[in-house]
């Protein structure tokens, strides 16, 4: 509801800036029918409120909700079954207070999708409990529940990520870390919520430093966000013990809180627009810097407290993934490249030397950058920010590097040192004419698209090459996804007959992106299929963004990041009203 009505708040206000026709026009068919959709109910939402207010009653808000549809909980097992029932019954009796429904002994079966592709139905079979066996049985009766949106609940598995990248100090048993005592030995924790002895350690070194683990890493507190703070209360004894062994070491609690604020705390260090719609934003924050490996991105936010305001609307940042273009470890900088798209990232430019930022990361899985092998580089806009370390890495290995760097306009085209900083052999491709003039006599240039760049190499168009595609091992495409695919699809075809059969080619997914902090929230999953078998699978990009170019399904990508256009084109109208009414943005003429 909230959404909604803030949905129609900002429709209105928009609609009397620059006119009904012209707000609408920016949305596509499916586009224009949710936001029609959103507005009907939050005009019904706001309706109910006034008569009740008239009528000296309470606004009979549950009524609507489950007149439009509602919403159901459909679960496998019976209720009295449910984690949230067993372990936190409160939960479950305040969402029912809600107006949600909890049906029972449904088995998700397949979920109907409309023309444009949008949930519209989920298929169940209903079960029934058999008091004899004490298992669910199905039935064989089929149901469909209308659904517009349905959210799945997988179950949880403790994120073990850390063990995949550091074996030294962290170790599995099983689903979980592998448990230490208190004298470095393997231990089995108990499981269950209350643990005689909890053992709560995952290593203890031969200086007694130790690294402890809570929640739902843990075999004992996992669950709920109760039992994860009901583990802290038992184990902080144990983490309070392992301390006392070891004696205090400089630096001296003054100085190491300095230090900490030192390395650890972001601030901007400088803002520069390098076209009309990329900015570069340079943070200070020396461990984050020293940390970063090419291929690896990050995390940013502004401070809510510090973010601009307007009379109705804090501009704080949602947290957006993004490049990481260069560092500098002796001053502990890093930049990251920002495309102004709308919304968050529209923002950015408003940022201020010595502001204080939220980072995180680097996150990702690094670039593989072999040794004496021949890259290619694909760059499509933005996407070439990400292949400038990627590129000088390569080349500081021992790498070979061609570079194709495509941009649409001649105005897009930034950091052209770093590019060639990052290549043997760079090709200039542009979608305007009359393209761009290259500055290196083995570099060249083309008016087109980039796969029609590459097809003109390969056939000698552009002069004798001096890396030939045929001796190409690795591609390495950065782009939208639109301009990924044609390279996906083109090696196969138009490019086949210049490429070295065996080459591997790696894109790099930019799926959408919530935590970013590496198998958590589930947001990035991006679709892979087997070019051979057909078999589907899921991976997270957040994790790894690196994947193979044939497996990646760009129909269910393109799919998945225009799923909230509707929100996402009025917000980023909205974002420019607001930066109209502080005068950061020009007034603009309705139409």
């Amino acid at each position: 509801m909230v959404q909604i009505e803030k949905f129609l708040a900002r429709y209105e206000k928009l609609a009397e800036d620059l006119g009904e026709a012209q707000l609408r026009a920016r949305w596509a068919k499916d586009e224009a029918e949710i936001a029609q959709e959103f507005l009907a109910h939050a005009r019904a939402i706001r309706q109910e409120r006034a008569a009740a207010a008239r009528e000296g009653r309470a606004p009979q808000l549950i009524d609507l909700l489950n007149s439009w549809g509602g919403v159901t909980v459909a679960y496998r097992r019976r209720l009295i079954d449910a984690p949230s029932y067993t372990l936190n019954h409160e939960e479950v009796a305040k969402a029912m207070e809600e107006g949600v429904r909890f049906a029972e002994c449904l088995a998700p079966d397949e979920v109907e999708v409309d023309a444009q592709g949008n949930a519209a139905a989920l298929r169940v079979e209903k079960h029934q409990f058999d008091e004899a066996t004490g298992k669910l049985v199905a039935t064989g009766e089929k149901l469909t529940l209308p659904a517009r949106t349905i959210l799945v609940a997988a179950g949880t598995q403790p994120n073990t990520v850390l063990a995949r990248e550091d074996e030294q100090n962290f170790k599995l048993d099983g689903r979980y870390f592998q448990a230490v005592g208190e004298d470095g030995e393997p231990v089995k924790p108990e499981r269950v919520s209350k643990p005689a002895n909890p053992q709560v350690l995952i290593s203890l070194r031969p200086d007694g430093r130790a690294i402890s683990f809570f929640g739902d890493l843990h075999p004992s507190f996992s669950g709920n966000v109760v039992k994860a703070m009901g583990g802290a209360k038992q184990g902080y004894p144990v983490v309070s013990r392992v301390l006392a062994k070891r004696k205090a070491e400089a630096p001296a609690p003054a100085a190491l809180l300095g230090k900490l604020n030192d390395e650890l705390r972001a601030v901007v260090e400088d803002v520069i627009r390098l076209t009309p719609n990329i900015v570069e934003i340079v943070v200070r924050a020396p461990i984050a810097a020293r940390a970063f490996q090419p291929g690896q991105f990050y995390r940013l936010q502004n401070y809510e407290s510090l973010a601009p305001r307007t009379p109705d609307t804090v501009m704080a940042m949602e947290g957006l993934a993004l490049t990481g273009a260069s560092v500098n470890h002796e001053k502990g900088l890093l930049s990251t490249i920002v495309l102004e798209m709308g919304g968050s990232s529209d923002l950015c430019a408003m940022l201020k030397p010595g502001e204080p930022v939220i980072l995180m990361g680097p996150t990702g899985t690094p670039t593989e950058t072999p040794s004496k092998e021949t890259l290619l580089l694909a760059g499509g806009g933005l996407g070439n920010a990400v292949l400038f370390s990627i590129g000088q890495q390569a080349r500081a290995s021992g790498s070979r590097v061609v570079y194709f760097a495509g941009y649409k306009k001649i105005i897009d085209r930034y950091k052209v040192e770093e590019i060639e900083k990052a290549a043997d052999v760079v090709i200039w491709v542009c979608d305007e004419a009359p393209g761009f003039t290259p500055s290196r006599v083995q570099d060249s240039a083309f008016v087109g698209n980039i796969v029609e760049a590459m097809a003109a190499y390969g056939r000698g168009d552009l002069g004798e090459a001096e890396i030939p595609l045929r001796s190409v091992d690795r591609l390495i495409v950065i782009g939208s996804d639109g301009m990924m695919r044609a390279v996906q699809q083109a090696r196969h075809s138009v490019l086949r007959p210049y490429l070295k059969p065996d080459h591997h080619a790696i894109g790099s997914i930019n799926s959408p992106m919530q935590c970013m902090m590496k198998e958590i929230c589930a947001q990035c999953l991006q679709m892979h299929k087997d070019p051979v078998t057909g078999k589907e699978t899921v991976v997270f990009s957040c994790f790894n963004q690196d994947q193979p170019l044939d497996h990646v399904e760009f129909g269910s990508l393109r799919s998945r990041l225009t799923q909230n256009g509707a929100q996402e084109k009025l917000t980023k109208l909205w974002i420019d009203h607001c930066l109209r009414s502080i005068g950061a943005r020009p007034e603009l003429v309705a139409g």
